[in-house]
């Protein structure tokens, strides 16, 4: 089987994954106004401006961005938000309602793709980025193909984000981890960035009617407890 038809149906069943859980009653466990989605968003918040700051630069107004598998477009409202232009701000997604959701509720000028990655030419991007993408796709031939694609849409000098799950999920089949090992296989660049974050949703949904410190320190306390991680990864000249 070619890798072009292994691509083609693992995009076929992470569709319907996601069509089989966009609406349901489980979006009930991430309603904005929670209050450990509240912490959650917060901590995502504060270590995206300390890695982005400290690589791509504080003044983003010229970056070019392109934001694999953007959903309704949050990372790229939020990237706005601090300064970035939306003319150079590029989205892709598979799922039509989030990518209409996404141009709806997001500055004009930013530019939608619905369809994979590879279905759109490489631009010389400064930041390419994937949040919760890698741990959706199974296959690891997929996930290694896919990490090419954001190499190859990268100029020089510009820097490969990845934001995702530290840990399998054993009530849910559909995702599996980011090790580290597998990060740096795909990427052979020099200068790296690995930071963990965020408690567990499981124990942070637990805690969520405690005083708010109370997460905030056994996250700090405790790096084992923490589900995610962020990884940025510079593209040698």
């Amino acid at each position: 089987m070619s890798p072009h038809i292994d691509n083609q149906a693992e995009q076929e069943r992470i569709q319907h994954v996601y069509r089989e859980w966009h609406g349901g009653a489980a979006l009930e466990r991430y309603a904005w106004y929670r209050p450990e989605i509240q912490q959650q968003v917060a901590a995502r918040s504060r270590a995206f401006a300390a890695l982005l700051s400290d690589t791509v630069g504080g003044d983003l107004s010229g970056t070019r961005v392109l934001d694999v598998g953007c959903g309704t477009g949050g990372f790229l409202r939020q990237l706005i938000d601090w300064g970035a232009n939306p003319g150079k701000l590029t989205g892709t997604e598979l799922q039509q309602d989030r990518l209409d959701y996404a141009r709806h509720f997001t500055a004009g000028g930013v530019t939608w793709h619905l369809g994979p990655l590879d279905t759109l030419a490489p631009h010389g991007y400064d930041l390419v980025s994937a949040q919760t993408v890698f741990s959706s796709i199974l296959d690891p031939s997929v996930r290694q193909e896919l990490a090419a694609q954001m190499w190859r849409a990268l100029r020089p000098g510009g820097w490969c984000l990845v934001f995702d799950f530290r840990y399998d999920n054993p009530r849910n089949r559909n995702v599996r981890k980011v090790t580290r090992a597998e990060l740096d296989a795909w990427w052979p660049g020099e200068r790296r960035r690995y930071r963990s974050l965020m408690l567990a949703p499981p124990i942070h949904r637990l805690l969520a009617r405690v005083p708010y410190l109370v997460p905030e320190i056994l996250t700090a306390v405790a790096p084992v407890l923490r589900s995610h991680f962020m990884y940025l990864v510079q593209k040698g000249d």
